[in-house]
């Protein structure tokens, strides 16, 4: 398997490709906001193209004409999640009305708000991902990291901002702190997904502040 995380070039579209236009972008998507959702529920290995296919009702044809291969879509997903949930973090962490530590709150209330509009189902797609990386396509280990590494830094931007504003402890490790963070946040929104509740959520984020060096 390719390790790079550019998909590879695409092959001979099967079926009759979707009309040129703002109709094609449309489809395309359509197929990711979908693939999005399910595989934030279910992961990567459990979900099949077919499935998505049927909930948005395009053909395969179509599908195969923007990606080469469910790998090539996977990496699509990843991208496309990790932008979101990247956007998010900047809407939240950027602003500025709110003093640093209060921004990070904002981010977990938001996030947890999230999951409770859809009864805990859906967890965080890259996470998911990262518990299946040992049957994942090579292409996708470096890219989940990638995305890792993103939202880590923008939290830890966050954290030496509060330390700056006296927040934190003048020696407090921010990247570190930030690591602490995601690994913590990624469980505690795989358990809450498990358990179909917020309090998982609740505790990280109780502990995680109260723990931070005053």
């Amino acid at each position: 398997m390719n390790p790079s995380i550019s998909p590879s070039p695409l092959p001979r579209r099967r079926g009759r490709p979707p009309r040129q236009g703002s109709g094609q972008s449309e489809t395309r998507e359509i197929l990711l906001q979908a693939g999005v959702e399910i595989l934030a529920e279910k992961g990567f290995s459990a979900t099949g193209i077919d499935e998505i296919l049927r909930r948005v009702g395009v053909p395969k044809g179509s599908f195969y004409h923007f990606f080469a291969s469910k790998e090539a879509f996977g990496v699509a997903l990843v991208r496309r999640y990790g932008e979101l949930l990247s956007h998010k973090l900047e809407r939240n962490l950027g602003n500025e009305a709110l003093p640093p530590l209060e921004r990070l709150r904002g981010f977990v209330a938001e996030s947890r708000a999230r999951m409770a509009l859809h009864g805990f189902r859906r967890g965080c797609l890259v996470g998911n991902l990262g518990q299946e990386t040992g049957c994942l396509p090579g292409s996708f280990r470096q890219l989940l990291a990638q995305v890792f590494a993103d939202w880590q830094g923008q939290v830890a931007a966050c954290l030496e901002a509060a330390r700056e504003r006296g927040e934190l402890a003048a020696g407090a490790d921010c990247q570190r702190l930030a690591a602490c963070f995601w690994i913590g946040w990624e469980g505690a929104v795989l358990r809450a997904k498990l358990e179909a509740s917020p309090e998982p959520l609740d505790i990280f984020a109780e502990f995680f502040f109260a723990g931070l060096p005053r």
